[in-house]
């Protein structure tokens, strides 16, 4: 009783600040009114923004925008039935609204008024691979030791259209701010960063993606590097040493000013790996230097990628003056995104199975990196289901091909490849013979999702079984996730 006397009182008097006397609300109609300068039918309070009506809940803010294709206010109506409070529209509607000239303009003034009315450190995240899982480790790291009082854009929201409604969504009493930057051509993230204006700027590593636009790898770097345009003045540039690009990325960081903190395992990283050892999870136990620290912690993920990213983890929250100890509880129990690593037991014959998703993206760094770690994963068989990797151009045919030796070097016994860009690795695969292939890797090629289904469920999944599922979004390898995860 006494102990619990004691508690109440700590909690009671845990120190209140500024932040804690502003509004609930994310935000009112006046205050909508003061960032976007429409007109407000009506006075209203909301809990969220949402330009998509299928995905409105009660209490939301419904953004009509206007695309090239799709026209938002065609969809005003069935928002409102889904529980919007209100609507930001171009013209005038039944209901609750705000009346603008133009919905985009409007929620970039939004998002830039959040971002000003919070006055969070924010952090913007870009790079080849590893964006949105070390978006959301910094998050949860950040969250743990605010009190709950950290935003981040959700799922992959990280495009022209998704960081501004994420910043409009930050609430005021946030004290920090996590952003995804992505990109398919130069300049597109010099007008996200512009956004955000980040005080520390993330880059996980520069690979190989989206090179059918950019033509070289250094051009590759040179947009990842567009992020440091945007960083306040004293911002810091975090970003990886043991990439060949890292004197491009760290020179344009240092021409705007900006301080630099390397990560990896190169002698001279700010943040250094010492050590890394296999966990019974499947995970690793890192110990790491940062300044005079010496850190040990736990990452939850597999493979050798997640060591990298749980580095780069650390250099933002160190940078954002973050709790360093709240970083590794967050790296030790962050769980597999849906698409991005997510572990489930599928129905086998004879037990379960385990499938790893990996499906929303992938390009030659990631592959190899997914292929590593399913060739670490303990499995009677090990079976990979690889889709057509996007965005290549003509450097996709070598590239596919090349995926020959990470599957070979894992031991995969089974091998589904699907979509048109996955007929060079076919081929190569039917070329090689024994010789090359070892103990016999069996493969197939199949055009779409169901053919893979139905090609996987004709090798049939046994107990012990390991199986990586990984492809461009577009491929739509989602679907055979789904479909196995929904079996029982």
């Amino acid at each position: 009783m006494i102990a619990s006397r004691f508690a109440h009182k700590a909690v009671l008097s845990w120190p209140r600040t500024k932040r804690d006397s502003l509004p609930l609300a994310l935000w009112s109609a006046d205050e909508i009114v003061t960032a976007t300068g429409g007109t407000a039918s009506a006075d209203f309070q909301c809990a969220n923004v949402e330009m998509d009506s299928r995905d409105v809940r009660p209490g939301d803010l419904f953004v009509a925008l206007r695309g090239e294709a799709m026209d938002g206010h065609k969809f005003v109506e069935k928002a409102f039935a889904a529980g919007a409070v209100a609507a930001l529209v171009d013209r005038p509607i039944d209901g609750p609204h705000i009346l603008v000239e133009d919905t985009t303009d409007a929620l970039h003034a939004l998002a830039n008024f959040a971002r000003e009315r919070a006055n969070a450190i924010r952090i913007g995240v870009t790079g080849s691979v590893g964006k949105t899982g070390v978006k959301e480790a910094i998050f949860a790291a950040l969250e743990r030791s605010s009190r709950g009082q950290a935003h981040r854009s959700v799922r992959s929201y990280n495009n022209h259209v998704g960081v501004p409604l994420s910043l409009a969504r930050m609430p005021a009493r946030s004290r920090y701010g996590v952003f995804e930057m992505g990109m398919n051509n130069a300049g597109e993230i010099a007008e996200l960063t512009n956004h955000v204006c980040p005080h520390v700027a993330v880059v996980t590593t520069i690979a190989p993606a989206h090179i059918e636009n950019l033509g070289s790898i250094e051009a590759i770097a040179d947009a990842k590097a567009e992020i440091f345009g945007g960083l306040v003045d004293g911002g810091t540039a975090v970003i990886p040493a043991d990439v060949e690009q890292f004197g491009q990325l760290r020179d344009a960081a240092l021409k705007v000013g900006a301080t630099v903190l390397s990560f990896g395992r190169a002698d001279d990283a700010d943040i250094r790996l010492l050590d890394a050892i296999p966990v019974a999870n499947g995970g690793s136990l890192v110990t790491a230097q940062i300044a005079d620290r010496r850190l040990c912690y736990t990452v939850a993920e597999p493979g050798d990628h997640w060591i990298a990213n749980s580095l780069a983890v650390l250099g933002a929250v160190y940078a954002a003056r973050g709790d360093l100890g709240a970083a590794g509880l967050a790296l030790a129990e962050l769980g597999g995104l849906k698409g991005r690593g997510a572990r489930h037991q599928v129905a086998a014959a004879g037990g379960k199975a385990l499938l790893i998703d990996e499906s929303y993206n992938a390009n030659p760094a990631s592959m190899r990196a997914t292929l590593r770690q399913l060739g670490q994963t303990p499995a009677t068989r090990r079976i990979a289901v690889l889709g057509s990797m996007k965005e290549l151009g003509d450097f996709g045919p070598g590239f596919h091909e090349q995926l020959a030796e990470p599957i070979i070097d894992a031991e995969v016994d089974y091998a589904v490849l699907v979509g048109d860009e996955m007929r060079a690795l076919a081929r190569h695969l039917g070329k090689a013979g024994e010789a090359v292939l070892g103990k016999g890797l069996s493969f197939a090629h199949c055009d779409g999702p169901a053919e893979a289904i139905a090609a996987l469920q004709e090798y049939g999944l046994a107990a012990g079984d390991a199986v990586l599922v990984k492809g461009s979004n577009s491929v739509g390898l989602g679907k055979l996730v789904e479909h196995f995860t929904s079996r029982v």
